[in-house]
């Protein structure tokens, strides 16, 4: 029934003059990789946010509080990590905070591949901090990706469909890897949820994966010149009809 709702709105948006998706704008590579940039970065947040609490709470035994401050270096580097990426995309463009965003999400992913009901507290540190810069390093090249080279006035409707796809990406992650890490517990949860926890790790790592390899095709010479075909079209659909 999904698949059908979103053929159906594919076919309608294509067919009416003021579409509430803009399907051209996929034409644009930087535009469509920074859509799915957001749904990976987003649904790796979900994904790890979800999994991590279950283990700090269940398996460790942390009340509510206590594992939100087990928490805290993510949500710091977060918030420092979040203005520098805006400079930093300012003044050299937006593959090297994607790269390295991707690179930190990759590497918490891969760390926590390993954890087990004894994992020290000190890998787990490093785990958050990596995630939190990693993810600090996200949005704002998300956001420039995904508007560069549009006209003007339809700016604010790219930035609109990316905000979306963050909120997708959230969602599937816990979704899917909560799904698959809850299914795949074996005997009692406290001993049997670390193992299982692997293959959501796995699927952060490999959101960080996608996220460098969507950093270097979305800012190669052939993005660009999609986007500029892309803007071209939209700013004079008769013209290129």
């Amino acid at each position: 029934m999904a698949a059908l709702a979103l053929a159906g709105l594919i076919r309608y948006e294509l067919r009416t003059e003021e579409p509430l998706i803009e399907l051209r704008f996929f034409r644009s590579v930087p535009f469509a990789g920074a859509t799915v940039t957001a749904v990976c970065g987003f649904a790796a947040l979900g994904g790890f946010l979800f999994v991590n609490t279950l283990y700090l709470q269940d398996v460790l035994g942390l009340s509510a509080l206590h594992a939100g401050l087990y928490t805290l270096p993510m949500a710091g580097l977060t918030v420092l990590c979040s203005p520098l990426a805006g400079r930093i995309v300012a003044n050299a463009g937006t593959r090297v905070p994607l790269l390295l965003a991707g690179a930190s999400i990759g590497a918490s992913g891969l760390i926590m591949t390993g954890l087990a009901t004894d994992t020290p507290i000190w890998r787990l540190m490093a785990a958050y901090v990596l995630f939190g810069l990693g993810f600090g390093m996200l949005n704002a090249p998300i956001t420039n990706t995904a508007v560069s080279g549009m006209p003007r006035e339809r700016a604010g409707v790219a930035a609109a469909v990316t905000s979306t796809s963050r909120q997708i990406g959230q969602t599937l992650g816990v979704a899917v890897i909560g799904a698959l890490v809850t299914s795949a517990v074996a005997g009692p949860f406290a001993t049997g949820f670390p193992a299982a926890s692997h293959v959501g790790y796995w699927i952060v790592t490999g959101c960080g994966v996608a996220i460098v390899l969507l950093a270097i095709l979305t800012t190669t010479g052939w993005a660009r010149r999609s986007a500029a075909r892309t803007a071209e079209r939209l700013a004079h659909p008769q013209e290129t009809t």
